[in-house]
């Protein structure tokens, strides 16, 4: 490797602009001309901007590194780059030191990010050694835990009540599920279970780190009272606000400086936090630093989905690798005591996270024989070729919910002709509705999503191949506003209670003008004037990521 290869590969993307000026920058403050740690440099911001935290040199080392534009260069041998990283302390320092980079053990981190990642280890490892069970009736747990998790009609573990139990036990809870499996649900119970051992005084603050999954556990969690209004009154007290993490925490937006922090912690006894995959190294750090010591924390989310935009990927790191759920031996007879259920004892040794987490594996969204169930088996467990057999099956009448069906891509010619039954079918419901509530809950009933959100196949070009075929059939009259437009918000915005992600639909108001209907938390449509939203834009199709969220 030469100056000059490292020159041709940083001159064009992904390594042109930021990448390429940090790296140039950590070479003139090392006070050389030193091509290996400019590469280094470029490789750790490039894979910041990837969503790692660091630079893994014994994976990349001796490998090729190739640019947009064909130009490649060879990493040098993993001896040579610890050797020069290592003789360029100005630049690179040990763990602990005050320098831009940190070289710990075999990896390479931009300061700021080791310094993030020791933190919230050291945070969660000090919150998962400690229990919060204090003096408690085991019979009137048991008791609370049957009447919140009703006998389910099936020999496998009630793992929701489970969860219920750890999530009381523990100061730190990873609740983890994939999409139908009940997380909301059983978050809800937790909480109940906690307002009924420990009285209606306990401050219980709820987050997430959208507006749109804020929005949609604020829902659950009012279900939640209505349904355990009689069993456990002290449910009527619980806050159902659920804010951001950015409001929670009052981060300010252009410092990123939080109001809340270790110096001036959140009133919080339990603080859960939804969607949590989605929370990035930072933000969590700074939301964990701001909790007290003493409070419970719940994490929820899916670790197969929505990756953080940021980097770091805190619910993946934290999640057992090869699937949880099996309990150190003394935490094994405690769940049996508590909820009846058997569960496997961990291996000896195992992590001490290993008794924070747990996965909720039966889906009530989708049956167990499903296409979709089985191929999004598939892809996260690698399987291409498993996931596209399935997708490629015939349907058969005996087969449980065949709602997933391979089709080829048609070309760009043939895309109009090959979508306009899906269209047509697909939204007449929608645009022959009446009123806001059928409207809303036609659009719910029907996507079209998309993997990329430019070009003819990505949700741009599909939003206006869609209108256009609207239009032809005379349900679209008209152009920016009109009756059936599908409308995605874009941008938070709390004066309008709208929300980056929330989805709503136009339709004329009693007195005839058009307004956009968007449904409260408790489904009620309500209604904002075109003029008085948030950024938008329409939303016939969405891509995959913006759908959840």
């Amino acid at each position: 490797m030469n100056a000059s290869d490292v020159d041709s590969l940083l001159a064009a993307s992904p390594f042109a602009g930021l990448d390429a000026e940090f790296a140039r920058l950590m070479e003139r403050l090392s006070g050389s001309l030193n091509p290996t740690l400019r590469l280094a440099a470029a490789l750790v911001s490039r894979r910041r901007s990837e969503g790692e935290v660091c630079l893994d040199l014994t994976r990349t080392a001796g490998r090729i590194v190739e640019n947009d534009e064909g130009h490649r260069c060879r990493t040098p041998s993993f001896s040579e780059w610890i050797s020069t990283l290592q003789s360029s302390p100005a630049v690179v320092g040990k763990p602990g030191a005050r320098r831009p980079l940190i070289l710990d053990g075999t990896r390479l981190y931009w300061h700021r990010y080791w310094d993030y990642e020791h933190r919230l280890a050291a945070m969660l490892s000090a919150r998962a050694s400690a229990t919060s069970i204090e003096e408690n009736d085991p019979g009137r747990i048991a008791s609370l835990l049957a009447v919140l998790f009703p006998g389910a009609h099936t020999d496998a573990p009630d793992w929701q009540k489970v969860a219920a139990f750890l999530a009381f036990r523990n100061r730190l809870t990873v609740l983890l599920g994939g999409p139908g499996t009940g997380k909301t649900r059983t978050v809800s119970r937790a909480l109940a279970l906690l307002l009924a051992l420990e009285g209606s005084d306990l401050r219980v603050s709820v987050t997430a780190p959208t507006g749109k999954a804020a929005a949609r556990l604020k829902s659950a969690i009012r279900n939640a009272k209505r349904e355990l209004a009689e069993s456990v009154p002290a449910m009527a007290g619980l806050e159902d606000e659920v804010r951001t993490i950015h409001r929670l925490l009052r981060i300010h937006p252009e410092t990123g400086v939080p109001r809340f922090d270790a110096r001036n912690p959140l009133d919080a006894d339990v603080l859960v936090v939804d969607e949590a995959s989605m929370v990035d190294l930072a933000l969590m750090t700074k939301l964990v630093a701001a909790l007290p010591e003493t409070s419970r924390l719940i994490l929820i989310g899916d670790r197969d989905q929505l990756a953080a935009v940021e980097a770091g990927s805190v619910l993946g790191d934290l999640a057992p690798i090869g699937g949880g759920n099996r309990f150190s031996h003394g935490l094994c007879a405690e769940i049996f005591a508590a909820t009846g259920v058997r569960v496997q004892e961990a291996d000896p040794g195992a992590s001490l996270l290993a008794d924070r987490c747990v996965e909720l594996q039966a889906s009530h969204r989708f049956g167990e024989g499903s296409a979709i169930q089985r191929a999004s088996r598939c892809v996260n467990a690698g399987d291409a070729q498993g996931a596209l057999a399935v997708l490629g099956e015939v349907p058969t009448p005996d087969r449980d919910g065949d709602d997933a069906v391979w089709q080829t891509l048609p070309s760009r010619e043939r895309l109009r002709e090959a979508l306009r039954s899906f269209v047509h079918t697909g939204f007449a419901r929608l645009f022959q509705s009446t009123d806001p509530q059928g409207a809303l809950e036609a659009m719910d009933q029907f996507r079209i999503l998309t993997a990329i959100r430019s070009g003819p196949y990505g949700v741009e070009g599909m939003n206006q191949l869609i209108a256009d075929l609207l239009r032809e059939s005379g349900w679209i009259r008209g152009e920016t506003w009109y009756a059936g437009r599908q409308v995605l918000v874009t941008a938070n915005d709390p004066e309008s209670g709208l929300f980056n992600g929330d989805l709503g639909v136009a339709l004329p108001g009693p007195e005839g003008r058009l307004a956009v209907w968007f449904a409260d938390p408790d489904g009620t449509p309500r209604r904002v004037s075109p003029t008085r939203l948030p950024p938008h834009e329409t939303a016939f199709a969405l891509t995959v990521h913006k759908s959840q969220g």
